[in-house]
């Protein structure tokens, strides 16, 4: 089951043709049935939640539609004095992934690419073409077992190389915990920094994709940001992850890696076909405002801008930024943030409960407690395991987001 399900994800853009078909359901009508032989009072509740789904829904498509339009998240490092991009070819994610891997692997003689069924390139096709580029000895699978994988990085990391190790999804990087919090974070502490792992980096996709379920779809980013000596990084466009990649594979600490893979295909814009860092624990405005603050990364950050400019047209200016590195995150970026707009709000996938949005909620109070205007808001994934057909109403949407703004405006 886990194997037939992990290839039909193979091809995220399958999310946009399922919801743009159920976005054609006709919505029962209520009114007009009530006019001829009125319902029974028990069927009642049962379409308006219907009804309610077929909208969110709806909705979610047109999130879909887009992202496929290209959130352009350019940074400042790349621009010139024009403001346009210095060079680059529009690609999606996945393909940024892959021009990383390969610079990564062309640099650096001592960097190997391991992983279940990177191969022949991946469930996602983020290793095409790099088995047979620089042999197998150098991109290989492994077996299906992921404690192995990441124990096998850790020795290949102290032994002074590029271990670069792939989890098929983050909802299977459970296994390999002991080995990622007891034995790559501790690695150098425990030797009195006579040695270190480095040299590893874990890549793993996280996130919805529309049809993924309780174990296909998890965002268990904070698990790891609990650990002291891990890095965790997530990117929110195809630009942004090869730039923040090459940072984690060259940085001298191990780094979880999240990818969000509802962006592999949908995500597209022009990425530098040279080889470029951008700078890991420093945050970017990607949205200036003055009413208040959002916080968010990875894919929900297109969500985001969405809600931000909905909430322009009713006259409130928000400003958006991007955590890019969870740990050890940006602060002084947030907190300056703050103290100019007075709000705050948070937005992850993640359950709300013990999500990374705590962490920077208790900061952010404890920073700018008197320049608060309102309480911090968390627009955050359900206390429940992730559902799917139910996963509309789990999600953060577009809407939920607009709400808590005017709501925290308003205060």
């Amino acid at each position: 089951m886990r194997y037939h399900v992990k290839h039909k994800l193979q091809n995220c853009s399958a999310r946009t043709v399922e919801l743009e078909k159920l976005g054609k359901i006709e919505t029962p009508n209520v009114s007009s049935s009530s006019s001829s032989s009125p319902p029974p009072t028990s069927e009642l509740p049962k379409k308006m939640a219907i009804t309610t789904a077929l909208k969110t829904l709806r909705s979610r498509a047109s999130s879909v539609r887009a992202m496929r339009r290209c959130f352009c998240t350019v940074s400042s490092e790349d621009r010139t004095t024009e403001g346009r991009p210095k060079d680059g070819t529009p690609v999606n994610l996945f393909t940024a992934i892959n021009q990383a891997l390969l610079i990564a692997l062309e640099t650096d003689p001592r960097a190997y690419l391991f992983g279940e069924d990177i191969g022949f390139g991946g469930v996602f096709r983020c290793t095409t073409g790099l088995a047979e580029r620089f042999g197998r000895n150098r991109v290989f699978n492994t077996p299906l077992c992921e404690q192995g994988i990441i124990g096998f990085g850790v020795g290949l990391a102290a032994m002074g190389n590029r271990a670069i190790a792939e989890i098929q999804f983050a909802d299977y990087i459970y296994p390999a915990f002991d080995q990622i919090v007891n034995e790559a974070a501790k690695f150098r502490y425990r030797s009195g920094n006579e040695f270190n792992c480095g040299g590893l980096t874990i890549r793993s996709p996280y996130g919805a994709v529309g049809h993924g379920g309780h174990y296909h779809s998890q965002s268990p980013e904070a698990f790891f940001c609990h650990v002291p000596g891990l890095k965790v990084v997530i990117p929110r466009s195809p630009r942004q992850a090869k730039g923040l990649l090459l940072s984690c594979i060259r940085d001298p600490n191990p780094v979880v890696f999240f990818e969000p893979k509802w962006l592999y295909r949908l995500a597209v814009e022009e990425v530098p076909e040279h080889d470029y860092m951008l700078p890991l624990s420093q945050a970017e405005v990607i949205r200036e405002g003055s009413d208040i603050t959002l916080v968010g990364w990875g894919a929900q950050l297109t969500v985001m801008e969405q809600a931000c400019e909905d909430a322009a047209k009713d006259g409130i200016s928000c400003e958006l930024i991007d955590l890019r590195t969870l740990i050890p995150w940006d602060k002084d970026t947030v907190e300056a943030s703050v103290r100019k707009t007075g709000r705050l709000l948070v937005s992850h996938e993640a359950p709300v409960t013990g999500g990374f949005g705590a962490e920077i909620s208790a900061s952010i109070t404890e920073r700018c407690f008197l320049r608060l205007e309102a309480p911090v808001a968390r627009i955050c994934g359900l206390d429940t395991p992730f559902p799917l057909v139910y996963e509309p109403f789990y999600m953060p949407t577009k809407n939920k987001i607009l709400e808590a703004i005017k709501s925290t405006v308003k205060y």
